[in-house]
């Protein structure tokens, strides 16, 4: 019998599912753990580890290979568009140049009521996190 095993931990469901993606691209199968119940009360994020992927015991070494090897040729990977029209903001990723970015209001909503305007921007592209 094969065991899932923790593999990574992650802040946000994105990068979670992003890496999962990745993985499953790659014939590794794979699983998000905590995912929503982190997303209903972040609050329990400490006391769960965080949003965890898990993979099989076998598919380990692989996995991190995989994932390894995604990030060293992240910036000679197939060209997708990284730009959209009538985007919401005047900048850019200062990482990747897109404006394919969104506001991160995570941090500053208290019971799912954005109380303050965030000043933290996630690149839908890169995953680059940046404020502005």
């Amino acid at each position: 019998m094969n065991d899932l095993v923790k593999f990574k931990f992650y802040e946000t469901a994105l990068q979670a599912n992003r890496d999962k993606q990745i993985l499953a691209e790659n014939g590794i199968n794979s699983f998000i753990a905590n995912e929503q119940l982190i997303q209903s009360d972040w609050l329990l994020a400490q006391a769960v580890g965080g949003i965890q992927l898990q993979v099989f015991q076998e598919d380990l070494e692989k996995a991190k290979q995989t994932l390894e090897d995604y990030k060293q040729n992240e910036e000679f990977s197939l060209e997708v568009e990284h730009t959209i029209e009538n985007s919401e903001f005047d900048f850019v990723c200062p990482k990747c140049g897109s404006n394919h970015i969104y506001r991160d209001d995570s941090a500053t909503s208290f019971f799912g009521v954005s109380i303050l305007t965030s000043h933290k921007f996630i690149c839908y592209y890169c995953g680059n996190e940046f404020t502005r």
